[in-house]
Order: C-alpha cells, then sequence, then structure tokens
C-alpha cells in the first residue's frame, strides 16, 4: 500500500511538473519577445542606459568591424556613436525564439536593417543582416542578453 502512494505521488509530481515546464516555456518566450520590443523602442529613443540595460553584466556583443566587448560598458563603446548621429536608426524583428527545455538559456534569431553616418565621408550608409541574441534567465526571473552577434548580407566595401 505504501508503494503505491510514493509511485502515485511521483507521478503525479512528474506530471505536474511537465505542465509547470510548458507553462513556463511560452511565458519566457513571450518575455523574450517583449524584451525584443522594448530594446527596439529604446534603440529609436537612442538612450544609451537603456540601450545596454538589456545586456547582461558580462555580456558579449559583436559587431561588424569591431572587435568583440564584454559587459554593458563595453556595448556603450559600441552604441554610443549611433546613439548621438541624428541619422542612424536601428530596425529589427526576431524570426525565431527558442527556449532550452531547462529553462535557462535561449536565442532569437532574426533580421536588422540600420543606418548610420561614416565618421571619415559624413554619409549615411546602410546596413541589413542576420542577428543572433543569446538570452540567460537571470536569478530574479528576468531574461538578459549574454552574447550578441550580428552578421551583415552586404558585400564588404573595399577602403577608401
Amino acid at each position: 500500500m505504501n508503494r503505491r502512494f510514493h509511485l502515485v505521488a511521483v507521478l503525479a509530481s512528474t506530471v505536474s511538473c511537465t505542465q509547470t515546464q510548458v507553462s513556463t516555456h511560452e511565458t519566457d518566450v513571450k518575455a523574450i519577445r517583449d524584451d525584443q520590443a522594448r530594446w527596439l523602442k529604446d534603440f529609436q529613443s537612442k538612450d544609451l542606459e537603456k540601450i545596454v540595460s538589456h545586456f547582461s553584466e558580462d555580456a558579449i556583443v559583436i559587431d561588424k568591424g569591431r572587435p568583440p566587448v564584454i559587459g554593458r560598458e563595453g556595448a556603450k563603446d559600441i552604441y554610443r556613436v549611433s546613439a548621438a548621429d541624428p541619422s542612424s536608426s536601428l530596425t529589427f524583428a526576431p524570426s525565431r525564439i527558442e527556449v532550452s527545455k531547462s529553462g535557462d538559456l535561449a536565442y532569437v534569431l532574426g533580421s536588422y536593417t540600420s543606418v548610420e553616418t561614416v565618421p571619415h565621408t559624413q554619409r549615411t550608409e546602410e546596413d541589413r543582416g542576420t542577428y543572433v541574441s543569446i538570452y540567460k534567465k537571470q536569478s530574479d526571473g528576468s531574461w538578459k542578453d549574454v552574447a550578441d552577434i550580428g552578421a551583415s548580407e552586404l558585400p564588404s566595401q573595399p577602403k577608401q
């Protein structure tokens, strides 16, 4: 009798955990999708502090034409110029968001289009491409980008 009770308790616990994971998965995907939408608004407002707040303290950010940087302060170095550039713009949209079964890591795949002023020519230049953002769930339950890379789909221009 005691063994049956134990088996029923274990099965009930397993079913309960499975249901929780499904519910958490959808909640996590929504949280990341919402973060992407807020992040886009922050880029469009050109608020540097808000832009980098989406990264973890130890995030790795890889942007075209620059060496990788680490952390929010490094990300500020990348985005400072475009945030101050009145001609700069950025749009991006996730096309895929996948959350790990464990619920602690996720990735976003999407496309972007950007315009920025090239310092040595003072002309605007458009770029478009694909980005990957890797998110990690934080101890408070929020999601932060821990690794971010954008890959241009345009051919490289010769240096002048």
